[in-house]
């Protein structure tokens, strides 16, 4: 059964909600608790700092987290944090208020990164890549501010999908947005709990919801770049061919490297020499190319250092924003998160 509607005063509806409401409350929450268990994204004791931007993604986000962490068989403390960018018209008390309406602890963070913007990209350009830089140097700084051991952002499934078509089409490389991650100092570990949730659902939800919601006067209206082509193509897709953008979302689990060609995710150069014996031709069918045997099993070290067994099926499954895959001796070849491997055949 799906979890019941949270009670917490922390979360504010307005009016009385309706049946329709409730049913999409428990799915999101659903859904944004199975992301969080799929990928060990909150533990007890963490502070998770919730970037808050205002608009409808990243309230919804606080809003759920708020509610799960009633529930939750853990304890973790949570901080709302909206960086205020100094844009003209921002209505910097609305925020604030509605923090304080819901009872959570909040930080306020101003810097006038928005006339860096505008003075460093000409007019009619994509402001979207200066701008997250500077945010995310802004985040990681106040994270450590605060103490905090997890950065809660609001992307969502769309959004990873766009990413990963943006990547493909403009940047010629297979990648998305994975839904945790390591920064690259190797100092903060970002979450994305919405990773499993869509946006017309988010939408609904927080207009449901009544959220006080602030435009971004950055990047509105910016309707030829490049990202909304892309969202209006998966848009397109949704209407004409049911179903498609789940298979999308559920490909984004399901790599296979050994049919790819990247020779850092698979060694490719060796597969001559290591066939070449009975022994490594077994190994190779029984527990890397034949995907849809699930022979075999990896041993992988988890974030926590212990070690746990991943099915030969599964194991080329692992999601970070590293490169990893299977060499043609069964070895595993990991990076960052997973660091120590061994490969053992199943009768």
């Amino acid at each position: 059964m799906p979890p019941a509607l949270s009670s917490t005063p922390l979360v504010f509806s307005p009016g009385k909600p309706g049946k329709n409401f409730i049913n999409l409350e428990k799915w999101l929450l659903r859904q944004i608790g199975k992301a969080i268990a799929d990928y060990n994204m909150i533990g007890a004791g963490d502070t998770v700092m919730v970037c808050v931007s205002g608009g409808k993604d990243s309230l919804t986000l606080l809003s759920c987290l708020l509610a799960l962490r009633e529930r939750a068989p853990v304890d973790f403390r949570i901080v709302a944090m909206n960086l205020n960018q100094r844009q003209p018209g921002f209505p910097e008390d609305t925020l604030p208020a509605y923090f304080e309406k819901i009872g959570v602890e909040y930080r306020i963070v101003t810097e006038d990164t928005y006339s860096i913007v505008k003075n460093k990209i000409p007019e009619g350009k994509t402001t979207c890549s200066l701008c997250s830089r500077l945010r995310r140097g802004i985040i990681y700084r106040t994270a450590r501010k605060i103490g905090a051991t997890r950065i809660a952002l609001g992307h969502h499934r769309d959004d990873a999908l766009e990413t990963l078509f943006l990547n493909m089409f403009f940047g010629g490389k297979i990648k998305a947005m994975p839904p945790k991650l390591r920064s690259d100092d190797g100092r903060h570990i970002v979450i994305r709990p919405l990773a499993y949730c869509s946006e017309a659902d988010i939408a609904r939800y927080a207009r449901a919801k009544e959220f006080p919601i602030i435009p971004c006067h950055l990047c509105g209206g910016q309707e030829n770049s490049q990202r909304r082509q892309i969202k209006t193509m998966l848009q397109e897709w949704a209407k004409c061919h049911p179903g498609r953008i789940e298979s999308l979302v559920t490909s984004l689990r399901n790599v296979v490297p050994s049919h790819l060609g990247d020779n850092l995710l698979f060694d490719f150069a060796c597969l001559e020499q290591k066939a070449a014996t009975p022994e490594h031709a077994a190994s190779a069918i029984l527990g890397i190319h034949d995907e849809m045997s699930g022979a075999g099993t990896h041993k992988a070290e988890d974030f926590s250092g212990s070690y746990r067994e991943i099915p030969g099926q599964e194991a080329g499954r692992i999601q970070n924003e590293d490169k990893e895959g299977f060499a043609a001796s069964g070895e595993y070849i990991p990076l960052a998160y997973i660091r120590k491997t061994a490969y053992s055949n199943q009768d």
